[in-house]
């Protein structure tokens, strides 16, 4: 039997309540061979192994489900803490996993052996865990785990997940996904990346915002499909985006947001959608940076092209007129990434998401739950705690934000190698 993998996320199961309903995923999307390189086909992974409930030391009950820390708590109970004390490093098992991950392959029997003779197993381990980061079956893995992340793939819809994988594999900044200028629309050809610039037609290009194959995927009324997919996969979890003090705006429920209630379009302020209903729910909650963000993305139309002087999405009203901005925001109330992080145009945009903690978690949450075998962190509710993100994090920011390092560190942690 292979043994059972007990990390901290493991024992936190986490329930978030959001207004936006289910999440972008389209579950079957990929069950098809992707895309139409002759070895872009099937990937062998290694699925997560299911946690049974036991006893524990003592008699103690395993508590299953009904200890809940939070994400950013990270703190367990002692019984849970001894459990995790007690696993046993188990270098084949984890060499394993990490070359079906990392090369869409099993070990070597001249691997396993060489692994298993080694007076010092942890340094042949890393070591291998290098050379499946250089072998060029990596490229392939990672371009499906950013497939996977970024919801598009195939059918034209591979130039922003080849963007991804590039930086990975070219050891250059993750950041670039957001501020990249030029080559940010790549091709893969013959076992190579191609990059070129997006032909949008934006006046300046900002990584993945700026590509028109994601613009034309997310395409919806008002733009906030697009909103919600640099939220969800860039920040990891669903509208709303911020909280702050709970105001009384006169319906069943306070309002959340930081943001003032007036500050977006609606019945006490303009535009052709109320935005202030408070008839049900509190739909400013989320859309209070919804609707600051998603101006900046709906200038593209539905083919994924810029439009010069308006907006290029429409309203859900009769005859679907085109969007203006004060359906949106008031006049003078300026776009942004978060309140009290203005962005007045994409790049801006880009360069908020950057420098924003949160984006760089999410990213390292991603990883970690690729590497792991747990579903995605917002669809399947899969939350990595921050008490695992942080020196995740932390690696990022002294590594450059070069990507490959923070691999290299989650496949060779204590969590990956011991069960």
């Amino acid at each position: 039997m292979r043994p059972t993998r007990q990390t901290p996320l493991t024992l936190a199961l986490v329930a978030l309540a959001a207004c936006q309903g289910p999440g972008l995923a389209e579950p079957d999307r990929f069950a098809e061979p992707r895309g139409d390189t002759p070895d872009d086909g099937e990937v062998f992974l290694a699925p997560a192994v299911p946690h049974e409930a036991a006893p524990l030391e003592g008699g103690e009950t395993d508590p299953g489900g009904e200890y809940v820390p939070t994400p950013d708590e990270g703190e367990l109970t002692e019984a849970w803490q001894d459990r995790l004390d007690a696993r046993e490093v188990d270098y084949r098992a984890a060499l394993r996993t990490a070359s079906l991950r990392l090369r869409g392959d099993l070990p070597t029997l001249v691997e396993l052996e060489f692994l298993e003779s080694a007076p010092e197993p942890r340094e042949v381990y890393e070591a291998l865990i290098d050379d499946f980061l250089a072998d060029p079956r990596f490229t392939q893995q990672v371009r499906r785990f950013w497939r996977d992340s970024f919801k598009m793939g195939g059918g034209g819809l591979d130039s922003a997940p080849n963007f991804a994988a590039s930086l990975v594999v070219g050891d250059q900044p993750i950041t670039r996904l957001f501020t990249a200028t030029s080559g940010n629309c790549v091709d893969f050809e013959d076992g190579s990346f191609v990059a070129e610039d997006c032909d949008s037609g934006a006046p300046a290009e900002a990584g993945v915002l700026t590509n028109p194959d994601v613009h034309r995927h997310f395409f919806s009324n008002l733009g906030f499909r697009r909103a919600r997919w640099v939220q969800e996969t860039f920040a990891c979890r669903e509208f709303p985006a911020e909280v702050g003090d709970p105001t009384d705006v006169g319906g069943e429920n306070p309002y959340t947001a930081p943001w003032p209630f007036e500050s977006i379009a609606g019945s006490r302020t303009t535009g052709r959608v109320d935005f202030h209903d408070t008839e049900s729910v509190i739909c400013a909650n989320c859309h209070a940076t919804m609707n600051h963000v998603t101006p900046l993305l709906a200038r593209f139309d539905e083919d994924g092209d810029w439009v010069e002087g308006g907006y290029g999405v429409p309203l859900p009203l009769d005859g679907a007129p085109i969007a203006e901005r004060t359906d949106w925001l008031p006049e003078g109330e300026g776009t942004a990434w978060r309140y009290g992080v203005p962005a007045a145009d994409l790049p801006a945009l880009g360069a908020a998401m950057a420098a924003d903690p949160e984006v760089h978690h999410c990213l390292t949450a991603r990883a970690w739950n690729w590497a792991m075998g747990h579903g995605d962190v917002v669809d399947a509710l899969a939350v990595v705690p921050r008490a695992v993100t942080t020196p995740l994090v932390d690696e990022l920011s002294a590594e450059g934000f070069r990507f490959k390092p923070v691999l290299r560190a989650i496949f060779t942690s204590d969590d990956f190698v011991r069960y």
